[in-house]
């Protein structure tokens, strides 16, 4: 089964996709948007059309503390609106500390800042994928 890993930004957001079988998660390119307001819908729908994507895993935001803050709000609703457009199985996943695990190894790969703000979206993604993949063995 096709799995799509999404890491829901307001401008940006990080792909990656998976299989259970494989069990790999691989980085796809960035969705970039240039206000919150633009669809991303379709580019989505296109997107799990050409790559036969079968089941969404969404990032879910939770603080550390184990509460729901906004950004958690926005991911679910985000989550709902692709279930209900999509027709796909969507289903939320934990990404506590993701971005900032990626963001520490491009630090440590020693990418600069500019190649880092470009990259760690779609390395999120991967990460938030993989950990669903290897929670799913």
């Amino acid at each position: 089964m096709r799995i799509l890993g999404i890491d829901y930004g307001d401008r940006r957001i990080g792909l990656a996709i998976g299989d259970l079988e494989v069990a790999i998660a691989t980085g796809l390119p960035t969705l970039e948007r240039a206000r919150a307001s633009d669809d991303v819908i379709e580019p989505l729908r296109r997107l799990c059309r050409e790559q036969g994507v079968e089941h969404i895993v969404v990032g879910l935001p939770i603080n550390m503390d184990g509460s729901r803050g906004e950004r958690a709000q926005l991911s679910l609703e985000f989550a709902e609106r692709l279930r209900a457009e999509l027709g796909i199985e969507v289903e939320t996943w934990d990404e506590r500390l993701t971005t900032r695990q990626a963001d520490r190894a491009m630090l440590q790969g020693g990418l600069s800042r500019k190649k880092r703000k470009k990259r760690v979206d779609r390395l999120a993604a991967q990460l938030l994928l993989q950990n669903y993949l290897d929670a799913r063995r």
